[in-house]
C-alpha cells in the first residue's frame, strides 16, 4: 500500500534524517546518471527528491505520483511538473521516456506486474530505468520511522529476477543508506562518512536500499521463420548453366 504524500513530504523535506537520506540516494543516482541533457526524465512513486539535478538541462521532467499516495506540487518556486496518475496507466506516450526513476513505487504497489509493464511501455529505444527499493537485509526496511520500512523489501536477486521477467536487462547495481535509520545526532553527523565507507565495503555493511539500473529489452520477433518458396533468379537458370544430356 502506498504511503501518504504528506508523510513522504514531511520525511524528506522537514526531517534531518530524511534530508540525509535524500542526499545519499541522490548522490548515488547522479554517479550513475550525471546528466540528462535534452532528454525526457520521469519519476514514479515519490521520486521527485531525486530529480532536481536534471531540471536545468533535461528537455522535460515529469513527477508521476500514484492516486492512492496523493500528489503535491513540485518543484517549489518553479512551474509545477508533478501529476496525479493511475498507477498502471500513466499520461505519457509510448516510448517517450529516456530515463525513469522509481522510488516508493514498486515495493508499495499492489499490482507490481502491471506497474512494471507500464514502466516498459513508456521507455523509448535505448531508454533506461533505475529502481530504488529497500534492501531486505538492511536496517532501513526494519524501521517504521522511514518510508523504506513499509511495503515489500527485496533481495538483489529477487529484484533482478522480477525485472528480467518483464523484459528489463539489469546492467548495474549499487547500494545506499549505510547509516542507521536513527534520528540521534551522532549517527546523523556520521552519515556522510558511513556512506563513503559503506560504498567501498558493500559486503561488510548492508546498505538500506538497492539502486538497480536496467535497460529496455525489445521483444524478439515471434513465430518461426518461413523460407520464401519462390525460386531465386540464379536457381531458375541453374539448368541452363549446367545442361543435362538426354539419353539416346
Amino acid at each position: 500500500m502506498h504511503l501518504d504524500v504528506q508523510d513522504l513530504k514531511n520525511f524528506y523535506y522537514r526531517s534531518t534524517l530524511g534530508r540525509a537520506a535524500q542526499a545519499a540516494v541522490r548522490g548515488r543516482l547522479t554517479e550513475i546518471w550525471p546528466e540528462a541533457k535534452g532528454q525526457t526524465v520521469a519519476g514514479f512513486g515519490f521520486a521527485v527528491p531525486l530529480l532536481r539535478p536534471y531540471l536545468a538541462e533535461a528537455r522535460r521532467v515529469v513527477g508521476l505520483m500514484p492516486g492512492p499516495q496523493g500528489v503535491m506540487p513540485w518543484p517549489s518556486g518553479m512551474p509545477n511538473v508533478s501529476v496525479l496518475t493511475e498507477e498502471t496507466a500513466w499520461p505519457l506516450e509510448t516510448g517517450r521516456v529516456d530515463k525513469l526513476v522509481v522510488m516508493h513505487g514498486l515495493e508499495t504497489s499492489e499490482r507490481p506486474t502491471e506497474l512494471l509493464d507500464e514502466c516498459w511501455r513508456v521507455l523509448g529505444p535505448g531508454g533506461k530505468a533505475i529502481f530504488v527499493v529497500p534492501n531486505r537485509a538492511g536496517l532501513w526496511s526494519r524501521s517504521d520511522n522511514t518510508p523504506f520500512g513499509h511495503g515489500r523489501p527485496y533481495t538483489l536477486g529477487q529484484l533482478e529476477t522480477q525485472l528480467r521477467k518483464h523484459h528489463f536487462l539489469p546492467e548495474y547495481h549499487c547500494s545506499a543508506l549505510y547509516q542507521p535509520p536513527s534520528f540521534r545526532r551522532f549517527w546523523l553527523k556520521s552519515g556522510s562518512l558511513m556512506e563513503r565507507t559503506g560504498a567501498r565495503l558493500p559486503r561488510i555493511m548492508a546498505g538500506g536500499v538497492f539502486l538497480v539500473e536496467v535497460s529496455k529489452r525489445v521483444h524478439p520477433p515471434r513465430g518461426s521463420a518461413v523460407r520464401d518458396g519462390a525460386p531465386r533468379a540464379l536457381e531458375a537458370f541453374e539448368g541452363m548453366r549446367k545442361p543435362v544430356a538426354k539419353p539416346v
